[in-house]
């Protein structure tokens, strides 16, 4: 049995870890960056407790390591920027445990340290196609260290190279893509705040959100949106101090010490802002004619809103590997069952957590009242949601 992995991210080195201790199997993963490379890897994310609860599950001591390097997720409060609170949740109420607050930096140290020796890194892959013999399989060609290299009968494929995963897009083609109307820039920067940031917090102008929260070892993440027309591009001008201090700045009030520090911070931080347009695209778990899987972004890429997608990620690859590894122990060997199940097990989950994400995105959107808009997460029907969310992770 050969498998090879595209994407040593989240879920590639989480199903790296757990397939490698199948007996008698191949596994290999194939990683586009060179080794200790998390160049691309600059700011920071919070992860829920449904991937805590199903990476202690399958991965305990995976999960310790990432919990070490972390700081704990426990409460979510939203408030105005003049400083008026309109939410405050410790996740004790809707989930199992805490989630965490990490550095994209570390969390990929810590997931490659871990599956460290079985990642190949500095692998670009420039063809992908159904094998000679078997069409169900795969054979994949890369260059590494300027040489070309190729393997054949694949019998099953994993892509986990991300949101622009070339692997989708080399077997099943382009994926479709919805804008949702929102800007969104993000930053990493040394903590200065005196104490002002540190669990996970929103602050809203209108429909302007700032999103922050710290990490290890003392920064803080901050996150902003604001609302653009759906099929727009980000306008430069926006994107300036003066426009960014307008956005998020109270009109009718101060703007709280939290509030201060966080529109002066990017202010003065915002050549360093990274943008994007908020958007996702379709869902797919599984090749139509062969034996490939998608996970993780490469399957889902969806709105952040609800900080769902390294959570996902590792909620994907608990599910996947977790039947992949009871099949393959009870020698049931048909690749093309194991990824139907995977995708019966998963699809109408992650149809759930999308729809949702893309729903808590209405206080975010133009025109929206983000003091109403809010006032119904405190009521039970976004509380259960959030309940299903965080605790029903679904592990066969």
């Amino acid at each position: 049995m050969r498998i090879v992995i595209v994407g040593a991210g989240v879920a590639g080195c989480v199903m790296a870890r757990r397939l490698l201790r199948l007996g008698g199997a191949e596994v290999i993963c194939l990683e586009r960056v060179a080794r200790g490379d998390h160049s691309e890897a600059g700011t920071g994310l919070n992860i829920g407790p449904n991937a805590v609860k199903a990476l202690n599950a399958i991965d305990p001591e995976l999960a310790d390591g990432i919990t070490e390097n972390s700081f704990i997720w426990r409460n979510w409060r939203i408030s105005l920027t003049d400083g008026t609170v309109l939410f405050d949740l410790p996740l004790a109420e809707v989930a199992d445990g805490p989630g965490w607050r990490i550095r994209w930096s570390e969390l990929y140290r810590v997931l490659r340290e871990a599956a460290v020796p079985h990642v190949q890194y500095g692998c670009e892959i420039t063809d992908i196609g159904r094998d000679a013999v078997d069409p169900r399989k795969t054979r994949v060609t890369w260059s590494q260290d300027g040489k070309i290299a190729h393997l054949d009968s694949i019998d099953l494929l994993i892509a986990a190279d991300g949101r622009y995963s070339r692997t989708r897009r080399l077997v099943s083609g382009e994926p479709g893509t919805r804008l949702a109307g929102v800007a969104v820039f993000r930053l990493l920067v040394g903590n200065t705040s005196g104490g002002l940031i540190d669990d996970y917090e929103q602050w809203f102008n209108g429909p302007n959100r700032l999103l922050a929260f710290r990490v290890p070892p003392d920064h803080v993440y901050i996150a902003g949106t604001f609302p653009i027309p759906p099929e727009a591009d980000i306008a430069e001008d926006l994107k300036a101090p003066e426009a960014l201090r307008k956005a998020y700045t109270p009109s009718a009030a101060s703007p709280s010490a939290q509030a201060r520090w966080l529109i002066d911070t990017v202010c003065e931080n915002s050549a360093e802002t990274h943008w994007a347009r908020m958007q996702e695209h379709d869902l797919l778990y599984r090749a139509n004619d062969c034996n490939v899987l998608y996970l993780g972004d490469a399957a889902h890429g969806m709105v952040p809103t609800l900080g769902q997608g390294a959570t996902q990620a590792i909620e994907d690859a608990a599910n996947a590997a977790t039947l992949i590894t009871r099949h393959y122990q009870h020698g049931m060997l048909d690749v093309g069952r194991w990824l139907a199940d995977i995708e019966a097990l998963r699809k109408d989950r992650m149809r759930f957590v999308m729809e949702f994400s893309l729903a808590a995105t209405d206080t975010m959107l133009a025109g929206a009242d983000p003091v109403e808009g809010t006032r119904r997460k405190n009521e039970a029907p976004f509380r259960n949601r959030l309940k299903a969310l965080y605790r029903d992770v679904g592990l066969p």
